[in-house]
């Protein structure tokens, strides 16, 4: 068995934002993958999924609008596909590289659902933007649908869903296994598909998780060593974008708590990653955070880039 159990996140810029982009990206992102798999790591992989399922609602509404008796696919089952085919391009080109440095490890994709409470106050208030530019006439369609709608100025409306908390990884005990099984497993793939329980059924919600939110939900219910954030960005910065920008080396969840109060990080970018940290570390105090660019991972995990998050 490897030595270290590690949840590793991968973002939007591990991906790509276009089918042939990300064909090119996952190749850079499976030699950085591959580095953590030669340091020993035992890694669990989740991803972003943004500019894949919104391109895949698209791609569906479209398809409606073509072909009148063609049935849209809800966004359960577009974050179901995203999932899918996100999840093969990773797992190929892991595999071929793990491979071409003589390593044989399977590596496997898992389609995970991830429920999530009906009664959330996120789905009173959405605000993930999804899928195309829409016309008034389109957009009021939406709204009797009971959809939510937002109108850019100057470039027309787009459909807002939910982005609730996670509750419970239907497929964990599956998961589990391939990683006591010393797998690289690829799971919860853009936050997972978001599913309300219904007595023995599940159906599938409007709504899309936070991938940040999964990723410390994740390594909280493997019980890993460590989180792996890789994000745009060597380090957490304190006054980022301004010119007192300051990195952050370390620190530790009741500094990251007190810097969240205080405004420190954005919403949409770092502050999901901050609470992701926290939430992790409260249930996993003897684990160990780490924020960093997936260019300076290799460096990072021998402390010299980075920022760590201790209990």
């Amino acid at each position: 068995m490897s030595k270290k159990k590690v949840v590793v996140s991968l973002g939007h810029e591990s991906l790509g934002y276009t089918t042939l982009e990300q064909w090119d990206a996952v190749k850079v992102t499976a030699k950085a993958l591959a580095d953590l798999v030669e340091a020993d790591y035992q890694l669990t992989i989740t991803h972003s999924n943004g500019p894949q399922v919104s391109m895949i609602h698209k791609a569906m509404t479209e398809l409606r609008r073509v072909y009148i008796d063609y049935t849209p696919a809800p966004m359960c089952v577009c974050s179901a596909m995203s999932q899918g085919y996100v999840g093969y391009d990773i797992q190929n080109a892991l595999r071929a590289e793990l491979l071409d440095r003589g390593i044989s490890k399977p590596v496997s994709t898992i389609l995970t659902q991830v429920t999530v409470d009906p009664y959330d106050e996120a789905f009173y208030e959405p605000t993930k933007l999804i899928g195309r530019y829409m016309s008034k006439e389109d957009a009021e369609t939406e709204i009797k649908k009971g959809n939510y709608v937002q109108e850019t100025p100057g470039k027309g409306f787009r459909r807002v869903v939910a982005a609730p908390k996670p509750i419970d990884i239907v497929e964990i005990d599956a998961i589990r296994a391939l990683v006591n099984a010393d797998q690289v497993v690829i799971a919860c793939g853009g936050g997972g598909i978001p599913v309300i329980e219904q007595k023995h059924a599940l159906k599938g919600a409007s709504a899309v998780i936070e991938k940040d939110a999964i990723a410390g939900k994740l390594a909280t219910e493997l019980k890993t060593e460590e989180l792996i954030i890789l994000t745009n960005v060597d380090y957490v910065y304190r006054s980022f974008g301004t010119p007192e920008q300051t990195p952050i080396k370390a620190m530790t969840a009741e500094e990251a708590k007190v810097a969240m109060t205080a405004g420190e990080f954005e919403a949409g970018t770092m502050l999901p990653k901050i609470e992701a940290a926290i939430s992790y570390l409260e249930k996993v105090p003897t684990g160990k955070v780490l924020i960093t660019s997936m260019k300076c991972v290799k460096d990072a995990i021998k402390d010299k880039a980075g920022t760590v998050i201790t209990a």
